[in-house]
């Protein structure tokens, strides 16, 4: 748990550490919050008050007596502040509600048109997400912002995506002043994969408490990494790319030039091409795959679909896929001393048990995994709308985590 400190300069600090404490051990009482933060007791009173007063905290209950006054617990206000997230894709933008607590209490999908300008995306969201807040009925003083899962790579410190691999034509794009502009109010902005390990730190409570690798596959595939409750943005705030780490692959170009990335074998573009090359047309007819370039999301959801059904076909392909993330999965673990990998996003669902099963297969069959600690792998407490959800948990974090570094604050 984040310690605090008794100076009264920085009593903004020491609220963010004990609203991060409650949040996290919840419902727990005054007394037990001095430990956990280090702050002194009369501190924590004095802080408790002030989240109070401000509406974020709530009395929620009262502690088994022991014998003597039962102590009063404390508990996150769900309804104390909100936020909007708005995942990016390139065929469309997942834009949710959420509340301090979590809770998503909306949610849009709006397709996004091949060929649309940044400034035409950006406007069709913000209304969009305009339109959402609307039918929340939320309390418009407690929504602190907007936040942006953006694909990378990203220029964080300007806001700004740098020529993004799926959306064609873009080159140095400033998302972050864009959205500001549109929406009106503040935004933070990070890559999707962050913004995804945010939101499952935010939202994950003690589950999530600590350090872990999040692999996160959408129409590509990034990690966010936590480590010891701290985001690792790298000094571009790219960190995190695993799909630029190197497994022994077959020749495969990736779009940075090299041949061995695992991304291009691991993406739903990757993985359906590997089932037309491995079982033929015939087998993909069979499945309804298409392999129209236009069409990768509606084949993937087919391709997911049939490995549910127990298509031989289908399954070889997403173990390939499984194992190559295992290869990549491992050194990442290696190098960054992880206990933990967690693995979310969209175009993972349904295939969830199997990339899991192969990526804990290849991170525990070490010797120094099996002697120190076993690793856990686990899917994503959020579910799909991890990103979506991750990128309001930018906002959140951004204004109440104790010494939280955003690339782009709100």
């Amino acid at each position: 748990m984040t310690q605090g400190t008794n100076l009264p300069r920085v009593g903004g600090y020491n609220q963010a550490v004990v609203l991060d404490a409650i949040r996290t051990a919840g419902p727990v009482s005054r007394v037990e919050l001095a430990p956990l933060t280090g702050l002194t007791s009369q501190t924590v009173s004095n802080v408790v008050r002030r989240l109070l007063d401000a509406g974020l905290v709530s009395e929620s209950g009262y502690a088994p007596s022991s014998g003597g006054k039962r102590r009063t617990l404390l508990s996150p206000r769900a309804d104390g502040a909100y936020a909007v997230g708005v995942q990016l894709d390139p065929d469309a933008a997942v834009i949710v509600v959420v509340d301090l607590a979590g809770e998503v209490l909306a949610s849009r999908r709006v397709e996004l048109p091949d060929g649309a300008t940044p400034a035409d995306l950006v406007g069709r969201i913000a209304a969009a997400a305009q339109r959402l807040t609307a039918r929340t009925r939320i309390d418009p003083a407690r929504l602190l912002g907007t936040g942006i899962a953006a694909p990378g790579p990203i220029d964080g410190p300007a806001g700004a995506v740098v020529s993004p691999p799926n959306f064609a034509g873009w080159g140095r794009v400033p998302l972050l002043e864009m959205f500001e502009t549109a929406t009106g109010m503040p935004v933070a902005m990070d890559n999707d994969a962050t913004a995804a390990a945010i939101g499952e730190r935010w939202i994950g409570g003690k589950e999530r408490a600590g350090s872990f690798l999040f692999i996160y596959l959408g129409t590509g595939v990034g990690a966010g990494i936590i480590l010891n409750n701290t985001v690792l943005h790298g000094d571009s705030g790219n960190a995190g790319e695993f799909g630029h780490i190197a497994v022994d692959a077959d020749g495969t170009t990736c779009d940075c030039g090299s041949t061995n990335c695992v991304g291009p074998y691991v993406s739903p573009a990757g993985v359906i091409g590997d089932l037309f090359d491995r079982h033929g047309a015939a087998a993909a007819g069979r499945i309804g795959l298409t392999g129209a370039a236009d069409g990768v999301h509606r084949d993937w959801k087919t391709l997911r679909q049939a490995v549910r059904r127990g298509d031989p076909a289908a399954l070889d392909v997403v173990h390939r896929a499984g194992r190559r993330f295992g290869q990549a999965a491992r050194g990442a673990v290696a190098l960054l001393d992880v206990s933990r990998i967690v693995l979310g996003g969209e175009a993972v669902r349904g295939i969830e048990p199997i990339i899991c099963e192969e990526i804990d297969a290849a991170v525990n069959a070490t010797s120094v995994a099996r002697v120190i600690r076993r690793i856990a792998v686990e899917r994503s407490v959020i579910g799909e709308a991890v990103g979506a959800v991750g990128a309001a948990s930018l906002v959140l974090h951004g204004n109440y985590a104790p010494g939280w570094r955003m690339l782009t604050q709100p």
